[in-house]
This record gives structure tokens, sequence and C-alpha cells, in this order.
């Protein structure tokens, strides 16, 4: 799946549910070899992930990439912890953001881009149940109205 020059690798899809995102930023991530080749064939899962800030650096943990099919004993643990690669300042900004009450990091989505492994990470806040039944409310809403607008296009021509 290609999108604006990305090779996307996973996605983490109940973080837009589960939490508001407030801001994102995009992270480099060290890697082992075994590591590349398994994200080269589209393995990994961001279901459980989450990002820690420990002395100044950016930690991804539970991200799940699956052992390298063709890997020997060189072969990598599946969830070990994970550096991710952002500039002091953006380290700097996070650790104060995250310091001011209730918010988590957490990777959205992971990429090739320009051949290296990218994660977007959101600086997000979790939603109660009521704000997760407002949005479900308001989105099927706005596809209601949607669709009486296409029926209403098509009834006239």
């Amino acid at each position: 799946m290609k999108e604006n020059g990305r090779k996307v690798i996973a996605t983490n899809r109940r973080a837009r549910h589960n939490y508001t995102i407030l801001d994102t930023y995009e992270a480099g991530i060290a890697l082992v070899g075994t590591e590349v080749k398994s994200l080269r064939e589209g393995k990994a899962s961001l279901v459980d992930a989450f990002a820690t800030v420990d002395n100044g650096e950016v930690w991804l943990r539970g991200l799940h990439i699956p052992e390298f099919s063709h890997g020997t004993w060189t072969n990598h643990a599946p969830r070990r912890v994970r550096k991710l690669l952002l500039h002091k300042r953006e380290i700097e900004r996070l650790v104060g953001k995250s310091r001011e009450g209730n918010q988590t990091l957490v990777p959205l989505s992971m990429y090739f881009s320009d051949g290296k492994v990218k994660v977007e990470l959101a600086l997000a806040k979790g939603k109660q149940d009521y704000d997760k039944r407002q949005d479900l409310a308001r989105r099927t809403a706005e596809r209601e109205v949607t669709r009486e607008l296409g029926r209403r296009i098509k009834g006239m021509h």
C-alpha cells in the first residue's frame, strides 16, 4: 500500500478510536538487519505498542516484529524495546507535554520512506467511553448526510 511516497507496513487503527490525537511526529527507529527484512515482508503489529521517554531517549515498547522467516541464530527478539530517533528539541517538547497531564505517546503507523523505516508517533489523550460514543454518532450522522446528498443528486439527473 503506497501512500504519498511511503510504503505503509502497519497501522494502528485502534489508536484513533481510543485516543484523541493532539500532535504527531515522524521518528526514525533503530533496528537490526533481520527486523528490516521482516518489515520488508510486511510483517509488524502496532496493536499493544506505546512509547516512553527515559533519560532523554524515546523508546518504543510492545511493537511486535516477527522473526525473519529465513533467519538463523542471528534472528531478533520479536518484542524487544526499540529506540526511536528524534531531535533533542522534539524529545524535550514531548517530555514537557506528556508531563502536563494524562497524555501518552502512541504509534499510529509504520512505513518505509526513502528506504528507511519511520514511525508516525502521536501525542494523545485517552478517550472516555462517552467520547467514543459521541464520535461514533457524529460519524454515522455525517455518513447519513453524504448518502442523502448523493441520493438527491442522482434523483436530479
